[in-house]
């Protein structure tokens, strides 16, 4: 039975040959110190001062070739991917394996820590690659405090050879989460749509890939149109909205299976089904004769439950972390503005009322802070604002930025971001809390309407 990576943490009695077994309570990154969460502020602040971390390539005892892939190769690429993940949280200043010496084999464990500090480094990650002996490869990894010359992580994977950047991302999150003290966001995935062709002929598909734009994969073939995608809580489906022969359908995607199921369909237009948090609900909005209202269904079909009524335009936007609420966009007030609700419909409140409109909110996993699109001056930027409307703050500064989706803990926004002109292209960004850390996701293609899923299973 094939196991999860996360259940694939090794027993390295014999695997690491002359290291130490990892104890158990090294298997998992440590606890971090106190019980309250960093807030915003406090990660804006570390931010101005970013902490230098070196990044050599792995070591490898022999260089060999597993499935087609060189162990000394893998070294450097999954270095690599560690000091990018790394530099994109916008917190720490990576010294790569391109600018750095590499280690030995004997030096993993034993870092010379003088050579280091000479460098200026704050921390130095240190690891290795080699075959498992059972056609897999064992990765190992650890964190070191150059100054104090202690050891702060100590991971180790035993994964199969198509799996190795996830390797590099969960090292990468056990750093991140023993430095800052955050919930980890790397080892994840984003679902959103593939663009191509003329502005006013757009081929959309559907695609996945990981956080930072590897392991990219094409989904949908083009020949109906893809939009609205959404990871389900638990990896495993995908659900959106596909317009094909004037007839409106939303599906889930089994990705495993590469199968889906008809979950409603219509001659309306429907549009930004959303999961909700045990993943046996769909959120979903309909225009009916002119008037746009949210529907709640089940994951598995049947008969929809209207939750608005009110004239006017309703687009659902999320379910909170908690299940209980949803928050909305609704042009009810004569603009667009954000509003609450319960999941059975009731108690609808208006939380926004900063002065011009407001769309595509989505609530924070972590429940304190909900995402949104502001439109005003002709330009559309993405804010942050408290579930009660208060706190709101602009975090981008451009054309057209709009659709935010979380990191897995709430301190990253992904989007996307349309060029004025006639080409109006449209592309894959992330910024974080600070609205400091901006920078673009790669894509194969054009892309929008992102939608960043939870840490891997």
């Amino acid at each position: 039975m094939k196991r999860s990576l996360a259940t694939r943490l090794t027993l390295v009695a014999t695997a690491m040959g002359a290291f130490a077994a990892l104890p158990a309570a090294a298997q998992t990154p440590p606890a971090t110190t106190g019980d309250t969460p960093r807030t915003a502020e406090v990660v804006a602040e570390v931010s101005t001062e970013r902490t230098v971390i070196a990044v050599p390539a792995f070591a490898t005892p022999a260089v060999v070739n597993v499935a087609g892939l060189s162990t000394g190769t893998l070294g450097r690429q999954i270095a690599d991917v560690i000091a990018a993940d790394l530099e994109r949280s916008g917190l720490y200043a990576p010294l790569g394996p391109g600018s750095v010496r590499a280690i030995t084999m004997g030096e993993v464990r034993a870092p010379q820590f003088a050579d280091w500090q000479a460098r200026n480094a704050d921390n130095v990650v240190h690891g290795f690659v080699q075959a498992s002996g059972t056609g897999g490869l064992v990765v190992g990894c650890y964190l070191y405090d150059t100054a104090l010359g202690t050891e702060l992580v100590r991971q180790g994977y035993e994964i199969q050879p198509g799996d190795w950047r996830r390797a590099a991302h969960k090292c990468a999150d056990a750093i991140y989460s023993r430095l800052s003290g955050e919930s980890p966001f790397f080892d994840s995935r984003v679902a959103y749509i593939a663009e191509s062709g003329p502005k006013g002929n757009r081929i959309k598909r559907l695609a996945i890939m990981d956080s930072d734009g590897g392991n990219h994969r094409f989904i949908t073939n083009g020949q109906a149109l893809a939009i609205s995608p959404r990871f389900s809580p638990d990896y495993k489906k995908i659900v959106y909205v596909s317009y094909l022969n004037n007839r409106v359908r939303v599906f889930i995607y089994d990705i495993n299976a590469g199968t889906q199921k008809l979950v409603t369909e219509s001659s309306n237009a429907t549009f930004a089904p959303r999961w909700s948090p045990d993943g046996r609900q769909i959120l979903y909005s309909m225009a009916v004769g002119g008037n746009t209202d949210i529907y709640r269904v089940s994951a598995d079909g049947g008969t929809p439950v209207r939750l608005t009524s009110t004239p006017g335009i309703d687009v659902g936007g999320s379910f909170s972390p908690d299940g209980r609420k949803i928050v909305f966009e609704s042009d009810r007030s004569g603009s667009q503005q954000i509003y609450t609700m319960n999941i059975d419909g009731s108690n609808q409140q208006r939380i926004s009322f900063g002065g011009g409109r407001y769309a595509t909110p989505e609530w924070s996993p972590r429940g304190d802070l909900i995402a949104f699109t502001k439109m005003g001056g002709g330009e559309f930027r993405v804010g942050v604002m408290t579930p009660t409307g208060g706190g709101e703050r602009l975090l981008t500064n451009s054309w057209q930025d709009e659709a935010p989706t979380w990191s897995p803990n709430g301190r990253v926004i992904q989007f996307f971001r349309t060029s004025p002109g006639r080409e109006g292209k449209s592309t894959l960004w992330q910024v974080d809390l600070t609205g400091v850390n901006l920078r673009r996701l790669p894509t194969p293609q054009d892309g929008s309407d992102p939608s960043w899923g939870p840490i891997l299973p």
